[in-house]
């Protein structure tokens, strides 16, 4: 009997959360995606040096102040990771946009596309790369424009609440990650119970719902549920388009010989009676607002993700003024 991962595969796209490529290479996910932290993480690692060292003088130019310059070490850390994932991976990567812009419309849409330009001088197309940005009303809005001015595919992140991933849809995004974990952290922390069968998992029902939605009134942007806390919240979410699971629950995954049975699936949700929502500025922030999980935990991703990406500032700050 094949092991639970390779039956997950399929009914599920499994796609690696990581930027560490011996774990690209162990579990064969079809797409990888990674953000700030694991960027952050990655680049301390010993083996990564030459990544960091390539960044570092591709950021030294004459003309740049040291802060420009480490910005662009930056960027092109975030896209020499991405090329080496892609060598892994038959997908695509997701290569996030600096938290710190998630407010701002004009600097994401030009952070995208810098990326873009750094992949496409590197010999890759933009049909393998997915611009990650948080799923602020700016943040949908840059997507937009990059998705219909650009033809350049977005993941929208940090998504906990209903009205963000109806909003996504409508703004035509190509894939979002709503955030199941973290869905579950705030219950848990709000509650006390720590115990979930999947299918009562707060997070579990949030892509759910979503996923039923999307299929209901076809939508063609892509759920891939993302940020896992156990197997069971895996399984339970069986069918969803993608899923984007760690290094340690894929090797769980890999290690159990558990039966997986499909969860999710289009024909079913086309059935359901479902009512559609309109949403534009006014209303998205207002149900934003309504939804203490959703605003608490949106605001908190993206203070963790920005400090993240100071410390990945710093770090290259300190081995230019080395080197």
């Amino acid at each position: 009997m094949a092991n639970s991962l390779e039956q997950l595969k399929k009914f599920t796209v499994v796609v690696a959360d990581t930027g560490d490529i011996k774990s690209i290479d162990k579990f064969k996910p079809t797409d990888c995606t990674t953000n700030p932290s694991l960027i952050f993480a990655a680049a301390q690692m010993s083996e990564y040096s030459n990544l960091l060292e390539e960044a570092i003088q591709y950021g030294k130019c004459n003309g740049r102040t040291l802060e420009e310059q480490i910005s662009a070490a930056s960027d092109k850390l975030f896209v020499l990771f991405g090329l080496k994932l892609l060598e892994m991976v038959p997908g695509v990567v997701s290569t996030e946009v600096d938290a710190r812009l998630s407010f701002d419309v004009e600097a994401s849409v030009a952070k995208a596309l810098k990326f873009i330009e750094l992949y496409k001088e590197a010999g890759i197309s933009k049909e393998r790369v997915l611009i990650k940005l948080s799923s602020t009303w700016e943040g949908i809005q840059a997507a937009r424009i990059l998705e219909r001015d650009h033809g350049i595919h977005c993941n929208l992140t940090l998504l906990f609440a209903f009205v963000q991933a109806v909003a996504c849809a409508e703004a035509g995004v190509t894939l979002i990650s709503p955030f199941v974990g973290r869905i579950y952290d705030w219950y848990v922390a709000k509650t006390g119970q720590k115990e979930y069968e999947p299918h009562e998992d707060p997070g579990v029902k949030s892509v759910t719902a979503i996923y039923n939605y999307y299929k209901k009134f076809g939508y063609k942007t892509v759920v891939m549920g993302a940020s896992f806390r156990n197997v069971g919240q895996i399984t339970g979410l069986t069918g969803c388009d993608k899923l984007t699971i760690s290094p340690s629950l894929l090797e769980k995954l890999q290690n159990s010989n558990e039966a997986i049975t499909q969860k999710l699936s289009s024909e079913e949700a086309g059935k359901l009676d479902i009512e559609k929502v309109e949403v534009d500025e006014k209303s998205f922030r207002w149900l934003l607002n309504e939804d203490a999980m959703a605003t608490e935990k949106l605001a908190e991703g993206i203070r963790k993700f920005a400090v993240d990406a100071v410390k990945l500032e710093g770090l290259l700050k300190e081995k230019m003024q080395n080197a």
